[in-house]
């Protein structure tokens, strides 16, 4: 970030990036912007993201040309049942020399796209999630360092549960954010439609390199935050747990368990970037309520009265805010 003689330039310029890579993304993806800003968000926050939706909704796409964009290696895995850790991570051979080699796995690229991750067992999923936390791959005794930034999207179908391996809540939580993905609106479609059935060339440019992404990743740990958006955070997350001194109505109603403190460091985080992206200096309350949405709805978990009343994560969400 030297190019910026302080840090209220460099916010300027990541707002302008933000503002060109939305431009460049809608090139191909039409529509679904608030998708797209959920994602931009959680890159430069050094966060990993977990997209759910029906299928044909451009989920595939949407990571493809925002790893295009951004100048960054992109490798796709597709979950199946029978998927091995070592077919993610990478295994040692014997070569030619009667020496171990390693060969590394897909997972070696900045962004990273685990298609259907429901559809695999737990040991595999397991293997990506390690991945995510240490941002190490471990074969054979030896840790492999994976190239920064590193970027995990996986990708969930919520409709078709048979032959799926949910994840537990404990790998959730690994996820910044649980970004759902909606149909178009119908003028949307028709463009979609219009757009995808003609020959049409796009060339997008690149906007921004991998170390401009790591260098905005550190601006956003350095934007100051007043303890009063502190405190929000803490106290919408201590909200969610039912049965605690501080838990809201609505939790001890509806949920079995609350979120943990990653969601409190999530909600500060995202909140910091959402305000960066608008070219604001440091966030406010309106910036955490902004994504709290996002961070919160995979990390509460409701109980049978909830479900039996129809009433959503994002229901209850919503009451807290």
């Amino acid at each position: 970030m030297s190019q910026f003689n302080s840090d209220v330039e460099a916010i300027d310029a990541l707002a302008q990036a933000y503002k060109d890579l939305s431009k460049e993304i809608g090139k191909i993806i039409i529509g679904q912007d608030e998708v797209v800003k959920a994602v931009i968000i959680s890159l430069f926050s050094n966060g990993h993201s977990l997209l759910v939706g029906v299928p044909g909704l451009a989920k595939t796409l949407l990571v493809s040309t925002i790893s295009e964009v951004l100048d960054l290696e992109f490798k796709r895995i597709q979950f199946t049942p029978d998927l091995m850790p070592s077919d993610i991570t990478g295994s040692e051979i014997l070569d030619e020399d009667r020496h171990f080699r390693f060969i590394r796995g897909p997972v070696f690229a900045n962004i990273v796209l685990a298609d259907e991750i429901n559809r695999t067992p737990p040991k595999t999923q397991a293997a990506l999630l390690e991945a995510m936390q240490e941002r190490v791959v471990t074969v054979g005794g030896s840790r492999h360092n994976l190239p920064a930034p590193f970027f995990v999207l996986a990708t969930q179908n919520p409709i078709e549960q048979e032959g799926t391996y949910p994840l537990p809540e404990a790998q959730l939580d690994r996820f910044m954010f649980n970004i759902p993905l909606n149909y178009p609106l119908y003028e949307e479609e028709v463009e979609v439609v219009k757009t995808t059935t003609t020959s049409r060339e796009v060339t997008l440019r690149h906007v921004l390199t991998a170390a401009e992404i790591q260098a905005f990743q550190q601006l956003i740990r350095r934007i100051p935050v007043a303890d009063n958006v502190l405190e929000y955070c803490v106290s919408l997350t201590s909200k969610t747990r039912p049965n605690t001194p501080r838990a809201a109505k609505e939790a001890n109603d509806y949920l079995s368990w609350g979120a943990g403190p990653r969601a409190s460091q999530y909600l500060a985080l995202g909140a910091k970037c959402h305000a960066a992206i608008r070219g604001k200096y440091s966030p406010d309350i309106e910036d955490v309520k902004a994504i709290a949405n996002l961070v919160l709805r995979h990390r509460i978990v409701r109980n049978f009265k909830a479900e039996a009343e129809g009433i959503s994560e994002e229901n209850i969400v919503e009451a807290l805010l």
